[in-house]
């Protein structure tokens, strides 16, 4: 492979832009309203999986604590500190531990930052076009549907847009 090629596909995780906030439906999503993710996959044009750098300030959350019923999802430790939440408890991670929940794994989880430093994790996921989650503390449920996200109550009644 040239140097001109090999060029084109690197590149560094601040040429990617940075997307804040999350895709719930209000209030829900408050938890998550100051991390910061940068979709570093969809920047190099991979499809199959998807891999983000996320960062959490202080007092932010990863999501609302959930668990897919066809996604892998994988976690990296970056940087900083944060609370692991799962139906086991909770445990301290920081930088280097790892973290994986396989598809269909009835566990919810999510990550809390408690510190008072910002905190960066690497997320890496199958990217399935349909797919169910589940979120066990919350009245919440979502369908994927051709790679669209429908959030609805656990009964299926929509909320509002």
């Amino acid at each position: 492979m040239s140097s001109e090629t090999q060029k084109k596909h690197t590149f560094r995780v601040e040429d990617v832009s940075e997307i804040t906030g999350n895709g719930y439906p209000p209030p829900l999503d408050r938890i998550a309203e100051g991390r910061t993710k940068r979709k570093v996959s969809d920047h190099a044009g991979l499809n199959d999986y998807g891999i983000n750098i996320t960062a959490l300030p202080p007092g932010g959350w990863s999501a609302q604590r959930h668990w897919h019923e066809q996604e892998d999802e994988f976690i990296y430790i970056m940087s900083g500190e944060l609370v692991l939440v799962t139906d086991d408890g909770e445990e301290t991670v920081t930088a280097g531990h790892m973290m994986g929940f396989p598809k269909g794994y009835k566990n919810g989880h999510h990550l809390v930052n408690r510190s008072n430093e910002n905190a960066v994790y690497m997320e890496i996921g199958t990217r399935c076009r349909d797919e169910v989650c589940h979120y066990p503390d919350v009245d919440l449920y979502m369908e994927m549907k051709n790679g669209e996200d429908i959030f609805t109550h656990k009964d299926g009644t929509p909320y509002p847009p």
